[in-house]
């Protein structure tokens, strides 16, 4: 197998055939980006990964394995000698410069290199105006301002871009061009982001049916330009220079023209424009309500600026008026006759379209004006230069057009994901569509990742096993958008917070018709039980994963009556987007930057990967794998990675359960069975299937209604214990491989692990090496392996981008009094310090019974809403795995019953011993929203917690199972990501400020 390396340009240029007859576009791109910051504006802009996020994920989405690098310097001084390096293609410069003005700055950075744009971004609008008139004359090439919206970063970055590309682009592929005149700084800072965005996602969903999801990404890169002009004279110079690639004209009212503001400019912008092209699309935006009237009198679209639905008013004029909607035929009277929303549907409406229709817009450029919208620049320049006497009247020009049309669809055809259609899909098809938008994060991390495989043929290198992503559909989010729009759930879905009430909303309510005609379609070759999965927009970034926040549901689909095999699929569907606005993601959401109206959710549908055992439908066993390993030890590194593994379906691992950890770069290294008797309490003792005994059920509103779980012995009868269990020998206190003499059974996967019967390490090490240098970092990965196919298989369920921060601040831990610490640590995720801990909320270790953790949950779900209320930032300590799902290994509470919590600790306590969490989803989400995370055991002499100090201190709030005390001096914690190592100080040893970030 020919391996990428860690630059990840193998991975692109072997993938350059799909550019297929696209020019290279975009030939001028920004790879190196220079950060002047002070450490603080720093901080805030990319220690909490959203700088990094936003740039990797606008990459990942055009299909490219390489982002932009950030380098950050702290003074314009620094910056002048990285910019004399040559190694920048963008300085992004806060106002903070350590003592040199931007102007300065600005000047000498173009001294040195003026090729070299440099923006200017205030952290607020008071610096910006500390400028006051000077800012006019500032020598940089772009001014914001942050308003807390990371796509800030997208903009500027796309900005720069579009300049740069836009003569190139125009002139080779006919890209089009939109311009947007705006003087205002604090607006375009918001605005722009808006733009960008929707232009993205429109573009995305006119894409062309049949192509892979990667083709369809990079073709991202002939998305329409947008140039920004801040006067009359700079827009007025883009268009003539532009003329022949204008989508359309977005405009203020309101900006200087002959170098004095006028309050009309933007009024007399449009009316001259429309005396050379009275067709092209405009927009006129204003603060100002009254000026919607003068927009009518010029035939133009109106905008309000601070509308509540600016958002959605931005969306429907691109829509209607940039030819990403429908291609509407029309009679000269403007009488609609017939639509299309895709190529396919150009090509059958062509054929009956009146001729007057075809006549009215071929003489308009309409036809070419869609194609180029849809990136269909070659057909686009074929049709706008030719006149429709050139075809020998209109029915030469149809059969010319359905030509064509049809020649683009066969070479669109080409692809690893394909969208469905009921004549396509058969035995043969892996991944395929349904519908537009998004396929959501989930969907697309299985997509990028199926395209590495097919491209470096892992599985060469282990003939005897298969190794593949599994059968699936992925349901587009613009089915989701319709589902609501159709049913009028959106208003009310945002505003009802009870989940009963929205789960029984969402299945009394209609699926689109396409979509139930084409699961109808989908059934009819899939027979096999279903994973039916959540695919959110926001699901599986880097630092806000949303790991098990929304649903999965688990269908036998094996009724005998297709139709209520239909029906079950379309519940659980409903059931998937009914848990996009369930309280637990409402919850999740408030920790991060985003909103739920901005959520988008696809599903995916995935066959079950398994085997029929009596009634039950299982495969042999399923796991999690990080490419990263958080809590090494002896000569493991980090960078070895780990995995968890369990018998059955991997509900054990992901919920927290019972289930065997092991590190794939050592997977002879299996220190629990050291244990002896003692491993057997924490080992897996039950397992997961799928029943298939009751096809009449109806579809669960509860994810795991449909599987059972079940004791080991049912495995030793099916015949699947035997390759992952060994047994104890009470007798002779030892473990023997295999289950052939009596003795209890213990899943320890030695078999597995130190033998050849299955070459699971090496796989996860080559899988795992592999998504890390396609992901561009560490990676977190979902598996199943079935031992009963011919080939054995090894089925790849999910992988996403795992956030590990690369370059961590030292935190000084070492030579601490034993009497300032609270609670002691040598297994802790997090890096730098958490101030302003007043409130410790913890599970009384004297009268902690395990039996209680359920009612333990209850009481902090609401106590924590206290908290939130009152603002307050909580240190929270309790016994075994937060958030497990099986009660008897810890705390089974979900974020919103805890997310007043800036720094949690599990600790094992005498009489309960638990391995700690790195495996389940709940872990996962802890840590990617920056949560401490700290681990106790003092057994093993891996840290302590003060229980003594903790007793004495005031008392807020106390029951039988929690105490809640409250402290005058505030606790601090000190966490050190680069040694895994934490310390909860009583009180506070810094002198001021407050840093939360870790």
């Amino acid at each position: 197998m020919k391996r990428p390396d860690d630059t990840h340009g193998d991975f692109s240029a072997g993938h350059d055939w799909r550019l297929g007859r696209f020019p290279n576009l975009m030939p001028r791109r920004v790879e190196s980006i220079l950060l002047v910051s002070s450490p603080y504006d720093s901080f805030i802009l990319e220690e909490d990964g959203l700088l990094s996020e936003l740039i990797f994920s606008e990459y990942t989405d055009l299909g490219l394995t390489h982002a932009p690098s950030v380098h950050r310097v702290s003074t314009g001084h620094e910056a002048l000698g990285a910019v004399a390096s040559g190694e920048f293609d963008l300085v992004i410069a806060m106002a903070r410069l350590g003592g040199m003005e931007i102007h300065e700055f600005a000047s000498s950075v173009k001294a040195i290199q003026d090729d070299v744009p440099v923006v200017l971004l205030a952290a607020n609008e008071a610096e910006l105006t500390q400028f006051g008139a000077q800012i006019e004359t500032l020598t940089v090439d772009g001014i914001y301002v942050w308003h807390g919206d990371a796509k800030l970063f997208l903009a500027i970055i796309k900005t720069i871009e579009d300049r740069w590309n836009a003569q190139h682009d125009t002139h080779v592929g006919g890209v089009g061009v939109i311009i947007l005149i705006e003087d205002s700084v604090r607006y375009l800072s918001s605005y722009l982001p808006l733009v960008y965005s929707e232009l993205v996602r429109q573009t995305r969903a006119v894409m062309l049916e049949g192509i892979n999801r990667m083709h369809k990404l990079l073709r991202l890169r002939a998305r329409p330009k947008v140039l920004v002009a801040t006067t009359f004279e700079e827009g007025l110079a883009l268009y003539e220079k532009f003329r022949t690639y204008i989508f359309g004209i977005i405009t203020d009212v309101r900006y200087p023209r002959g170098g004095e503001v006028d309050p009309q400019a933007g009024a007399a912008f449009i009316r001259k424009i429309k005396e050379d092209n009275p067709d092209i699309p405009s927009l006129l935006q204003s603060a100002e309500v009254s000026n919607r009237e003068i927009a009518e009198r010029l035939n133009t679209a109106f905008l309000h600026k601070w509308s509540t639905t600016l958002l959605q008013d931005l969306r429907l004029f691109m829509l209607n008026n940039f030819g990403f909607g429908d291609f509407i035929f029309r009679l000269p009277s403007g009488q609609e006759v017939a639509r299309a929303s895709n190529l396919y549907e150009m090509r059958r409406v062509l054929r009956d379209v009146p001729a007057e229709s075809l006549d009215y817009h071929a003489s308009r450029n309409h036809f070419s004006n869609w194609l180029r919208a849809r990136t269909e620049f070659v057909l686009a320049r074929k049709l706008r230069p030719r006149k429709v006497s050139e075809f020998g009247g209109m029915e030469g020009l149809r059969a010319y057009l359905i030509q064509e049309v049809d020649g683009a669809i066969r070479q669109n055809r080409r692809g690893v994901v394909e969208d469905f259609t009921r004549e396509r899909f058969g035995p043969g098809s892996r991944l395929t569509r349904i519908g537009g938008g998004s396929l959501g994060g989930k969907a697309r991390g299985l997509a990028f990742f199926d395209a590495m495989l097919e491209r470096y043929q892992l599985h060469k290198e282990y003939e005897d096993v298969s190794i593949f992503v599994p059968r699936s559909v992925m349901i587009g989010t613009d089915v989701f958008d319709e589902f609501l729009d159709n049913n009028q759930l959106r208003t009310l879905a945002l505003y009802k917070a009870q989940d009963e009430w929205i789960r029984q909303a969402f299945l009394k309510a209609v699926l689109p018709r396409s979509l139930t005609d084409s699961l109808s379609a989908y059934l009819a070759h899939a027979t096999s039980p279903l994973a039916v999965r959540s695919s959110s927009t926001l699901e599986d970034s880097p630092y806000h994963p949303f790991a098990g926040v929304f649903s999965t549901i688990m269908l036998p689909n094996n009724h005998t009556d297709s139709r209520q095999r239909l029906s079950q699929l379309c519940d659980a569907i409903k059931l998937v987007y009914a848990s996009t606005f369930y309280e637990q993601a409402r919850q999740y959401l408030r920790a991060t930057p985003h909103r739920i109206e901005e959520q988008k959710m696809g599903v995916m549908l995935m066959e079950v990967v398994g085997t029929r055992h009596d009634h039950y439908y299982y495969p042999s066993f399923a796991g999690v794998a990080r490419s990263y390993n958080f809590y090494p030890f002896g000569h493991m590194k980090p960078e070895d990675g780990v995995a968890t593994v369990a018998l059955g379906l991997g509900q054990c691992v992901v919920e927290g359960s019972e289930a065997l950890r092991f590190s794939p770069g050592n997977p002879h290294v299996l220190p629990q069975l050291s244990l002896g008797k003692a491993f057997i309490s924490n080992s897996q003792r039950c397992f997961y299937a799928i029943n298939l005994d009751d096809p009449d059920r109806p579809v669960p509103t509860e994810e795991l209604a449909s599987v059972e779980r079940l004791d080991l012995t049912v495995a030793e009868k099916h015949g699947t214990l035997d390759p992952v269990a060994s047994v104890w020998s009470h007798e002779n206190e030892a473990f023997y491989d295999g289950i052939y003499r009596p003795g209890a059974r213990v899943v320890t996967f030695a078999h597995i692990l130190k033998s050849d019967l299955f070459p699971l390490a090496g796989i996860l090490s080559e899988v795992l090496d592999l998504g890390r240098i396609g992901f561009a970092g560490p990676v977190e990965l979902e598996f199943a392996v079935n031992l009963s196919a011919n080939p054995r298989q090894f089925a790849v369920l999910q992988i996403r981008p795992f956030g590990v921060t690369g370059e961590q601040e030292a935190v000084e831990i070492d030579g601490l009094p034993d009497d300032l610490l609270l609670v002691s640590s040598e297994m802790a995720l997090g890096n730098g310090i958490v101030d302003g801990l007043h409130d410790i909320v913890y599970v009384k270790p004297d009268t902690f019974d395990a039996a209680t953790t359920p009612a333990i949950a209850a009481e902090l779900g609401k106590l924590n809403e206290t908290l939130l209320a009152e603002k307050r930032r909580v240190l929270l300590i309790g016994p075994g795995r937060w958030g497990s799902s099986n009660p008897w290994l810890g705390i089974p509470v979900n974020w919103a019953q805890i997310s007043a919590a800036r720094v949690i600790v599990e600790t094992s306590l005498e009489h309960f011993k638990v391995d700690s969490s790195q495996g389940s989803h709940f872990f996962h989400n802890l840590t990617s929203l920056g949560v401490g995370y700290l681990t106790v055991d003092p057994e093993l002499q891996r840290g302590f917690i003060d229980w003594h100090w903790l007793d004495q201190q005031p008392c807020v709030f106390e029951t039988d199972l929690l105490r809640h005390v409250r402290v005058d001096i505030p606790l601090e914690a000190r966490m050190d990501g680069r040694q895994s190592r934490a310390a909860v100080l009583k009180w506070s040893v810094r002198a001021e400020g407050l840093n939360d970030d870790i």
